[in-house]
């Protein structure tokens, strides 16, 4: 990582009482107009680009090159200093390896939200805030608003709902959004597009990046199978029936169609369940199977932006009295839906949670976020345990 200390706080001192925002910026549209609107505001803007994939790594998308040349563009084009630092170990030691590890135990894990996590809202953050800044700023599609009563940030959805991006924010605490600032947030992404446009940004019609970082567009399970070997094994159905071989549990995820090399006449065939142990995949056929519907998960790993948004005085296996109604959602992009919870084991500060859903959730995916919100405010999450990668 280069050092930038002495830059910033010369910048902070040579314009006098401005406040300084380092905005993360990834070489897309939507850091480029967080950073502009930012500048427009007033703020000594600081671009900081994260390199955190090596990119010799065979199979992988990332074009971090490519990227920091876009930032370089930008940043030129808005008058305002921009460095690089790199992250690379900490990305592979606190997001990568531990996201293999979940692989190789039939689950699915969500990268993103463990990069905001463990980098962006950490590391990074950490040392924006050592290195003078005020505010650290991204290109998310969220919101915060100070809540009347409590006069503390609240979290909130984008005002984009294609775009929102709170979903991979739940683990963000309210001391740390307390200097966090999300500029385009209450934005239309066609609007981030025009403005950029309108100022002369080239990366105005840059296309979005898509996948994980490491992973992209590529093929998946190529990608998987550098880090974990193929363990062939059957594919069954819920009678039994052996109808295929996969190249590995692991490879697989619940509600999968794509990939299986599963033909023959009817529906197409899907992944809903998993059995690491004999390394079954069980498919039936069908979008709508009943096998793929569930109104229950369980969810550990429980992450709240503030202090026990909907829940007091917590018992055992206790229906957890809510204060408004809650919802969640179990994927990205995924309308809010109606649920109740009820605590099932361990303390406040270690709490397992068995959600129920009025209406059936489709391809239930352990490893993945469950998040909760009231209205537009996300209160925080967790993470969708693994008895459902298991089918008798």
């Amino acid at each position: 990582m280069i050092s930038m200390s002495k830059k910033i706080k010369s910048a902070k001192s040579s314009k006098g009482s401005k406040k300084v925002a380092v905005v993360g910026m990834s070489g897309g549209v939507d850091s480029a107009v967080a950073a502009l609107l930012l500048k427009q505001s007033g703020y000594d803007v600081i671009g900081i680009f994260m390199r955190n994939w090596e990119e010799s790594e065979p199979l992988t998308a990332c074009s971090a090159a490519k990227d920091f040349e876009d930032v370089v563009s930008v940043c030129e084009k808005l008058q305002i200093p921009y460095y690089s630092v790199e992250f690379i170990k900490e990305y592979f030691d606190e997001v990568f390896a531990p996201s293999i590890e979940e692989y190789k135990r039939g689950l699915t894990p969500n990268p993103d939200v463990l990069c905001n996590l463990k980098i962006k809202f950490k590391i990074f953050y950490e040392k924006a805030l050592q290195l003078g800044a005020d505010f650290v700023a991204t290109g998310h599609y969220c919101r915060c608003e100070v809540d009347k009563e409590s006069g503390e940030k609240t979290l909130l959805k984008g005002s984009d709902p294609g775009k929102d991006q709170s979903y991979f924010l739940y683990t963000i605490k309210k001391d740390i959004l307390s200097r966090v600032l999300f500029p385009i947030g209450g934005m239309l992404k066609r609007e981030v597009r025009e403005l950029a446009c309108k100022h002369g940004l080239d990366v105005y019609n840059k296309k979005d990046s898509t996948g994980i970082c490491f992973i992209g567009e590529k093929d998946f399970a190529n990608f998987l199978q550098k880090y974990i070997p193929k363990n062939p094994g059957p594919f069954k159905t819920l009678n039994g029936e052996i109808v295929g071989e996969h190249e590995g549990f692991p490879f697989y995820t619940i509600g999968q169609r794509k990939g299986l090399g599963l033909g023959g006449a009817g529906a197409p065939w899907y992944v809903i369940g998993k059995d690491p142990k004999q390394n079954i995949v069980y498919v039936e056929r069908g979008e709508n199977h009943p096998a793929l519907y569930a109104s229950k998960l369980y969810t550990n790993n429980l992450s709240f932006v503030a202090d026990r948004p909907f829940f007091n005085n917590v018992s055992n296996n206790a229906s957890l009295p809510l204060l408004h109604p809650l919802r969640a959602k179990i994927r990205y992009r995924q309308s809010d839906q109606e649920c109740s919870i009820t605590a099932i084991s361990g303390t406040k500060d270690c709490m397992c949670l068995e959600v129920s859903f009025v209406e059936p959730q489709r391809a239930i995916t352990p490893g993945q976020a469950i998040v909760f919100y009231r209205g537009d405010i996300c209160l925080g999450g967790g993470t969708i345990m693994g008895d459902a990668i298991y089918s008798p």
